[in-house]
């Protein structure tokens, strides 16, 4: 057996704010779906209410989004000054370089998006930084670092 590709799946809120919340740091709308089906390309709303699942895409990555299924997430953040126990998922970007790390940390900040833990060279030769989704989701924004 050979897995081609795995795609997360997280349990928003909102999928239309989720969309623009991703979109807002590169990502692509990659399709959005309510009960009267397929919506429009670039449509986060139509006649039948707003996308209930959908996903994001950037290059070969892509996440699900579904509202309020399957997964779970933290309407009550942040429960302690941490970020190990935010009752979302926690997943790892890796970006090409340790200087598109700091470029993703600026944006972030920018946008004034919540950084549980600032841009870091970890001892296991990773450069990275926290940013936790609204919903809870917890994303690793990472890239090797050099040996040289």
């Amino acid at each position: 057996m050979t897995i081609h590709r795995v795609t997360p799946i997280l349990n928003v809120l909102s999928v239309p704010d989720s969309i623009r919340w991703f979109q807002s740091l590169g990502w692509s709308c990659g399709f959005a779906w309510n009960e009267g089906g397929l919506m429009a390309e670039g449509a986060l709303h139509n006649e039948s209410g707003p996308a209930q699942f959908g996903s994001v895409c950037s290059n070969d990555a892509e996440i699900f989004l579904c509202h309020d299924g399957q997964g779970a997430r933290d309407g009550r953040l942040p429960r302690q000054a941490g970020d190990d126990d935010t009752g979302g998922v926690w997943m790892s970007w890796w970006l090409g370089s340790p200087a598109e790390v700091d470029e993703m940390h600026t944006r972030a900040v920018g946008l004034g998006m919540t950084i549980t833990h600032p841009q870091t060279d970890e001892p296991w030769n990773v450069r990275e930084f926290h940013l936790r989704h609204p919903d809870g989701h917890t994303f690793r924004v990472s890239a090797g670092l050099s040996e040289d």
